[in-house]
């Protein structure tokens, strides 16, 4: 887990408190009547329950335990989706810290100003490449101009950061095939499509690949389903791509920022008018009757407020992935996210694994 604010610290700490209450008041009687069913001696329940306490207050509040740091100098890095949010704010992190940077830019052949922000660096470890995830023929370009412009082409490539993502919203029955399979073609099949074109340099290095997911690919929500499949899909990737990559000594870690909507700008009022009339517009008559416009309405005033929640400060996230491209031994997975979402994620993880049993 990423180093905890004070803020963060001290909800989960209220949070365990709590639960060890509820755990107080309950569990002993469970566990010794569990015991005497089985025909043993009752058991102290009550140290059982402070050792536990005291292990969740440490790995709540405990900093990140330093687990030794790669050299930097001579890596490079190639981020996707450095257009806007996380990737150019990544781009300009990552070269500070002195990796040499291929920045990924959708709109750099259109004069994006993401794109001409970092052209402006003049740097020769900034380097702006054009590319779309969707594009085979462009994914394939950009492969062979970082093969073409590594320091030492057999050193490899360090690292990708499987960034660029596009974000939706609406329920199932207003939700076209054709949406779901856009949101799918840029965050999963995108994040597949890079990875595999750059896995061979990368195993070259013995390097990291880091894709951002979600919060959202650990749980879903209402009107979220797009961006849901295709996280969750993100997140099984990775998962299957660490068992093949650790023959190779190549880690994979998974990032998932939780609401950063405000430091990103990915969902705007008039993104949300847009996608409104468009729903609606395009639901068939049946589902429009169906559910009713104030129905719709009260669900897009739900919209509406999200557009100016979450954390405002981009840096648990460039952290966590700064961590999986610079320690010895990254965590499989990052959660830089407010504390009631990483509380709500441990729940529904909980629940869902109860009902599946």
């Amino acid at each position: 887990m990423a180093p905890q604010s004070m803020f963060r610290v001290a909800v989960l700490v209220s949070f365990s408190v709590l639960l060890t209450v509820v755990l107080g008041l309950g569990l002993p009687a469970l566990l010794n009547t569990l015991m005497r069913t089985l025909g043993l001696p009752e058991t102290s329940v009550t140290e059982c329950i402070v050792v536990i306490y005291a292990a969740f207050v440490l790995y709540v509040a405990t900093p990140r335990i330093p687990r030794g740091s790669v050299e930097v100098k001579g890596k490079a890095v190639l981020i996707t989706g450095c257009d806007t949010g996380f990737g150019l704010s990544l781009a300009k992190h990552l070269h500070a810290l002195g990796f040499t940077v291929f920045a990924g830019c959708l709109l750099k052949d259109k004069g994006g100003e993401g794109a001409k922000e970092l052209e402006e660096f003049g740097s020769d470890r900034m380097k702006v490449v054009q590319l779309d995830v969707c594009s085979d023929e462009q994914v394939k370009e950009a492969v062979e101009y970082i093969r073409g412009n590594l320091a030492d082409s057999q050193r490899g490539l360090w690292a990708v950061v499987n960034n660029a993502g596009v974000s939706t919203f609406g329920e199932v029955e207003f939700t076209s095939m054709d949406t779901y399979r856009q949101v799918s073609e840029v965050n999963l099949w995108g994040t597949i499509r890079v990875t595999k074109a750059v896995l061979p340099l990368i195993r070259r290095a013995k390097g990291r690949v880091v894709n951002i997911a979600s919060m959202y690919g650990r749980m879903g929500n209402r009107l979220r389903s797009p961006y849901c499949v295709s996280k969750y899909g993100v997140e099984a990737f990775s998962d299957c791509l660490r068992y093949e990559m650790k023959t190779w000594g190549v880690k994979v870690s998974v990032v998932e920022p939780g609401n950063y909507i405000v430091a990103t700008g990915i969902l705007t009022r008039d993104t949300v008018a847009t996608t409104a009339n468009k729903l609606w517009n395009e639901a068939p008559a049946e589902v429009r009757e169906d559910y009713g416009k104030s129905h719709f309405e009260q669900y897009m005033a739900l919209m509406r407020s999200y557009c100016g929640s979450g954390e405002k400060d981009m840096t648990p996230v460039l952290d966590d992935i700064t961590d999986a491209l610079r320690s010895k031994r990254p965590y499989t997975r990052y959660n830089p996210m407010e504390p009631h979402w990483w509380i709500r994620m441990q729940l529904q993880l909980e629940n869902s694994s109860s009902q599946a049993l």
